[in-house]
């Protein structure tokens, strides 16, 4: 149970210091002094820090335990939000944003190799849990950002989850100091041995293969399941974050208000929670869930289809439509799980994945702002046609029924 509430707590804080800032750069800005560069390079530190401590968070996972590098994540996290809520000028905001995401970033990877190491039998289960808690820390603090800001000023709406990631760090220390508990990487948790005396339920692992250590090295890059699932997730990862920076911008180039065009990006993110609760539970009941794959890529379709040839008719119902769109993403991550049959193949697989997801993401946001700005819409929506077209293909293998440890070269 503590494990449980431990890895919700730290889905709740994933995203909190990217979209509880975002509401109020213009705020920031006229008090300190930000600047369009400065504002601009803010928005690109949240891909950015992902990116890169996807990359590193595997290497730092061989030299300490999950559970340690989960609390220092949570500091991290925090520490960085206060930093920001002190800042008085451009530098100090952008270091501790920089401090904060590192945290989340390094919370993003271990939050997979903790459900495999804790709930082996639950794999499906509980990746619904943690990410509806990470939808949750994206919508929320986005929503409440404004009326925080307005009551009390925006250095204690973007500084107050600060506490949220402390009390994240909470029951991972509880772990770390529990007599018997295993504070390393390769350590066996209490889930797992529950799981290998009682049997694996189809398509989760046993706690005997969640637990093992193979001898040697994982390289992700090395199999087309790990080289497919980190194509998978950079090409979710561009369209996402695309329409998270211009999803304003589009909906009032098809006729809506300013005021509209802020409401259709909070639609567009909370479709994501619908998704988080049921993506999960549909990947770990079929073998294949390429299903979810078709059904994301047809709305999209149908969205960009609705905005270009009819966008005065229906424009809520295409901005529904495209929020549908995102569902690969829970799947990415519930398939980060159900394609390793270890807690190490998770954790590499798992740094791998988001490390190109992310970079990916960073371009997203710029290409299609240049398309928008240029050419217009049509060539944005093309754009990013194309790269749904290559999601369709490498996604193909992504969910098929295929482990990571068995295709290595």
């Amino acid at each position: 149970m503590v494990a449980l509430v431990g890895v919700i707590l730290v889905s709740l804080n994933l995203r909190t210091a990217v979209t509880s800032l975002s509401p109020l750069l213009g705020v920031i800005d006229a008090d300190i002094g930000l600047g369009t560069v400065g504002m601009g390079l803010l928005g690109m530190v949240p891909t950015a820090m992902f990116a890169l401590w996807g990359v590193l968070t595997p290497i730092v996972l061989r030299r300490m335990g999950l559970e340690v590098l989960t609390v220092l994540a949570m500091a991290a996290a925090a520490l960085g939000q206060v930093l920001r809520a002190l800042a008085h000028d451009p530098w100090v905001m952008g270091s501790g944003s920089l401090l904060a995401l590192a945290g989340m970033g390094i919370g993003n990877v271990v939050a997979p190799p903790l459900v495999k190491k804790y709930f082996p039998r639950h794999v499906a289960t509980v990746s619904m849990a943690y990410i509806t808690g990470l939808q949750l820390g994206t919508v929320v603090p986005a929503l409440v950002a404004v009326p925080v800001e307005e009551a009390a000023g925006w250095r204690v709406s973007i500084g107050w989850w600060a506490a949220l990631a402390v009390v994240a760090a909470i029951p991972w220390v509880i772990e770390i100091l529990r007599p018997g508990a295993p504070a390393d990487a390769a350590g066996t948790g209490p889930g797992e041995l529950a799981g290998a005396e009682a049997g694996a339920v189809p398509g989760e692992m046993t706690g005997a293969e969640a637990g093992a250590v193979p001898g040697r090295r994982i390289r992700p890059w090395r199999s087309p399941v790990g080289v497919a699932l980190a194509l998978f997730f950079g090409t979710n990862s561009l369209c996402t974050y695309a329409f998270f920076t211009w999803m304003p911008a589009v909906a009032e180039s098809v006729g809506m208000s300013r005021a509209e065009g802020g409401l259709a990006l909070a639609v567009y993110s909370a479709i994501g929670l619908i998704a988080a609760l049921v993506v999960p539970w549909v990947a770990g009941r079929f073998d294949d869930p390429y299903a979810v794959v078709v059904v994301s890529i047809v709305c999209y379709l149908a969205g960009f289809a609705g905005l270009l040839w009819a966008p005065g008719v229906a424009t809520w119902l295409w901005i529904c439509l495209l929020g549908v769109g995102p569902s690969t993403f829970p799947l990415c991550l519930t398939l980060i799980n159900l394609r390793t049959r270890t807690q190490a193949g998770s954790a590499a697989l798992s740094g791998f994945s988001q490390g190109v997801g992310y970079t990916a993401a960073c371009l997203g946001p710029i290409v299609f702002g240049i398309l928008l700005d240029g050419p217009g819409l049509a060539a944005g929506l093309g754009f990013l046609t194309v790269v749904l077209a290559a999601m369709a293909v490498v996604s193909r293998t992504a969910c098929r029924p295929v482990m990571l440890e068995d295709t290595l070269r």
